[in-house]
């Protein structure tokens, strides 16, 4: 069955309050170890699924657990099992006929769940030791919640990761119930979102690792018949879903150094350009009748702000600098010195972008309001295209008028390209997809010229801000004019080969 749940991590100075918040007197004190199956060549690790034997005190429950269809969703079924000391040996069928056992066939790359589980290899890959705390919650209306604090620790390997969090799990009602009473709780204890299961976290310290790798966009399959509404919730869980998984493992103060910290950045970045995109240009109350809040956009455009600062300077640091010192630059200290002039995670762990997470979970999870079985559904192409032809018209007028355009049109001319860029990716599945290729290669060639110009205004700035007090770094403010007036003839270019490709609806 399909559970509706909820995972936020307790800041360590939040713990003792949220203890005695869910430790009231009906709550239950339990200690569960479990240990964590997979085969050799962790086939349920690559399908992001879980196994599991759990020690519940007076039984074992074995579990298989995976990834439904957004980040509130799990698929779950368990087995009770009589208790001992010694764990049940795994038994894949005990899965048999459940909504479950397809999920479990395909992961383990099987056709059906036959025999023994030991056929598979499966094996020990790591163990958890937790401490919960849980009651059930009653809100008005019916709705049950049950809240778990789980305090404890994931070991593999050797080595040791620690748990605090503080899970919602929608036992009765709707998930609106669950969403508004976590809003309560993040409100009074700084919890922040975390869809990484320890699941997920148990199967990479067992790879000897912190993080999976960065989550990219997955386009969402979208079909020609159905209503706006849900194409629209459809296209917004998927860049919500980029956001969490990569905002997850940057709000996370507790990992070591990551090497590809920035990219974890990039794609958190992307993701919320996307969401506000979706929202500017699909979403709003004239075109659905989604519960769509406009103070979301203008929110979502200030953490993009902010975490924009530091996107910079790891681009700069990336791309440019390089260039500046194989040039002979005699310093280049305006791009060494900020490297982490921004707490990303911080932001990200910041009450007020919880709180505008959980909003927009709400929004993709609330049914649509039209009677779909009685209101026809119109073509959802003729509808995309409609909100897509005019951003079209305006980044061909743009692109024509390149070299008469100042800083700002031609950062507004990027952005532009990138909200086309990200929609025609996102609706992939409604259009030929040669013509899609052709005009997605050209937005993206524009895109890395215009983008490589922007950099270069950047660094600029930086560089003639530094030159007060550091008069060598003129040097590099000459070296990046000169650079930019040889990539304007590239983006004109590129610009130029934009404007000659059609439209992936036409």
């Amino acid at each position: 069955m399909f559970e509706i749940e909820l995972k936020f991590q307790v800041p360590a100075g939040a713990e003792a309050a949220v203890r005695r918040a869910v430790g009231t007197a009906q709550a239950r004190q339990q200690r569960l170890r479990a240990r964590y199956l997979d085969t050799p060549d962790r086939r349920l690790a690559r399908a992001r699924a879980a196994l599991r034997l759990r020690d519940e005190g007076a039984h074992w429950v074995q579990t298989f657990k995976a990834e439904g269809d957004n980040p509130m969703q799990r698929l779950e079924h368990e087995v009770t099992l009589p208790g001992g000391e010694t764990p049940p040996a795994p038994d894949l069928a005990r899965h048999a006929d459940t909504p479950a056992a397809e999920a479990l066939a395909r992961a383990l790359g099987m056709v059906a769940l036959v025999g023994d589980g030991q056929d598979q290899g499966l094996a020990v890959h790591f163990e958890t030791d937790i401490q919960r705390l849980s009651r059930v919650v009653r809100l008005p209306g019916g709705g049950r919640v049950e809240l778990a604090f789980d305090v404890g620790v994931i070991r593999a390997g050797g080595r040791e990761w620690p748990v605090s969090e503080l899970e919602f799990e929608l036992v009765q009602g709707v998930p609106a119930d669950l969403l508004a009473l976590a809003r309560r709780w993040v409100d009074r204890h700084g919890l922040w979102l975390d869809v990484r299961s320890k699941a997920e976290r148990g199967h990479l310290l067992a790879a000897g690792r912190w993080a999976s790798p960065p989550a990219r966009g997955v386009a969402p399959a979208l079909r020609n018949s159905q209503r706006p509404e849900r194409a629209v919730q459809a296209l917004l869980r998927a860049a919500l879903g980029q956001v969490l998984a990569n905002a997850a493992v940057l709000a996370d103060a507790g990992l070591p150094a990551l090497d590809d910290r920035g990219e974890y950045l990039r794609q958190c970045r992307i993701g919320l350009r996307r969401l506000r995109t979706v929202l500017r240009l699909l979403a709003g109350p004239e075109a659905t009748d989604l519960p769509v809040d406009p103070a979301w956009e203008p929110a979502l455009a200030e953490i993009f702000r902010r975490l924009g600062r530091q996107r910079d300077l790891d681009a700069l640091a990336r791309g440019l600098l390089p260039a500046l010192q194989a040039a002979g630059a005699p310093w280049t200290g305006a791009l060494q010195a900020g490297a982490t002039e921004v707490d990303v995670g911080a932001e990200l762990r910041d009450p007020g972008f919880t709180r505008l997470l959980i909003a927009l979970l709400a929004c993709v999870q609330t049914p649509t309001t039209v009677p779909l079985e009685t209101v026809p559904a119109p073509s959802l192409r003729r509808w995309m295209r409609a909100a897509l032809a005019p951003l079209n018209k305006q980044v061909r007028r743009d692109a024509k008028a390149y070299a008469a355009l100042d800083e700002d049109g031609r950062h507004r001319l990027r952005k532009r390209i990138k909200r086309l860029r990200y929609l025609l990716e996102m609706s992939a599945s409604l259009w030929s997809t040669k013509a899609l290729d052709r005009q997605l290669a050209a937005l993206r060639q524009a895109q890395d010229a215009l983008g490589a110009e922007h950099d270069q205004v950047l660094a600029q700035a930086l560089f003639t801000e530094a030159a007060a007090q550091e008069p060598r770094a003129w040097w590099a403010v000459g070296w990046l004019q000169a650079a930019r007036q040889a990539q304007v003839p590239l983006c004109a270019q590129a610009l130029q080969a934009l404007r000659r490709t059609d439209p992936a609806w036409d």
